[in-house]
């Protein structure tokens, strides 16, 4: 693996654990109904990052950078995520996300 693939799996990991870790914030302060504005700051960033998956066919923009570092295309070449989570990423953690903001919803009603 060349450095620049290296650091591009790194940030790109980094990334992915800040939303996971948001993803996670939105569940439990539906849960525990904190309703904030740490809160809706999670779900516009979450809201966003869905906009610039659009925007790139679903796919991550470091993933398509990530495209002129090697020739390999399997799933989360560009990540240190095991494939079957790379692979399934999207769906697990689109779920946890709408659960939380339908959570977060009935706790404002």
């Amino acid at each position: 693996m060349n450095k620049h693939l290296f650091y591009l799996k790194l940030v790109h990991t980094i990334i992915w654990a800040f939303y996971v870790f948001i993803i996670g914030y939105i569940l439990y302060a539906g849960i525990i109904n904190k309703i904030d504005i740490y809160l809706f700051l999670a779900i516009g960033a979450v809201l966003l990052e869905g906009v610039i998956l659009m925007i790139y066919k679903w796919r991550c923009p470091l993933t398509v950078w990530g495209y002129k570092y090697t020739e390999d295309r399997e799933v989360g070449f560009d990540i240190f995520l095991p494939k079957w989570l790379a692979k399934n990423n999207k769906a697990i953690f689109t779920t946890i996300f709408v659960i939380g903001v339908l959570i977060t919803i009935y706790r404002m009603l």
